[in-house]
C-alpha cells in the first residue's frame, strides 16, 4: 500500500518540529485567537466554518458527524489520519501542504513555539482532560 500525501508531509515535517509536549497551554489560548473565527473549544463549543475542536488530539480525522468536511479531509481520514501531536503540528504549520484542497483557508502558524502551544491548549479539551477534571472535582467534593 502506498503512503498517502498527508503521511509523507507529516514525516517530512517531523524533523523541523519542537518537542511538542513542552507547549504552554496558556500561551496556546492566546495563539488560538487566530483560530476562533472558524473553530471553537470548550463547554459551549459549536461547529462554525470549521468543526469544533474538543477532543481533537489523538482522534481520527473528520469524525464530527455534524460537520461537512471537504473531500480532501474525508479522504485523509479514510487513509487513516489521526490527529496526534505530530500530524497536528504539520497541519498547523501549512494546512494546504499537508492536505491539498482542504476547506481550511488559514495559511498556517509560522512559529514552532506557537504550534506547540496551540496543541498543548487543545489537549486541555481532550476527553482525557475532561475525565481527569471530573475525577478531581469529585475527589475535592468528597
Amino acid at each position: 500500500m502506498k503512503p498517502g500525501p498527508f503521511l509523507i508531509a507529516a514525516i517530512l515535517g517531523l524533523a523541523a518540529l519542537p518537542a511538542l509536549a513542552e507547549g504552554d497551554p496558556e500561551q496556546g489560548e492566546k495563539v488560538f485567537k487566530k483560530c476562533k473565527s472558524c473553530h471553537t473549544v470548550g463547554e459551549d463549543a459549536k461547529n462554525k466554518v470549521g468543526p469544533l475542536l474538543n477532543g481533537i488530539v489523538n482522534m481520527p480525522a473528520a469524525q464530527n458527524p455534524d460537520f461537512k468536511y471537504s473531500d480532501a479531509m474525508t479522504a485523509a481520514a479514510a487513509d487513516g489520519l489521526i490527529w496526534d501531536e505530530e500530524s497536528l503540528a504539520t497541519f498547523l504549520k501549512k494546512p494546504k501542504d499537508m492536505i491539498p484542497k482542504t476547506k481550511m483557508t488559514f495559511a498556517g502558524l509560522r512559529k514552532e513555539e506557537e504550534i506547540a502551544d496551540v496543541i498543548a491548549y487543545l489537549m486541555t479539551f481532550s476527553v482525557e482532560a475532561e475525565e481527569t477534571g471530573e475525577a478531581a472535582t469529585e475527589e475535592a467534593t468528597n
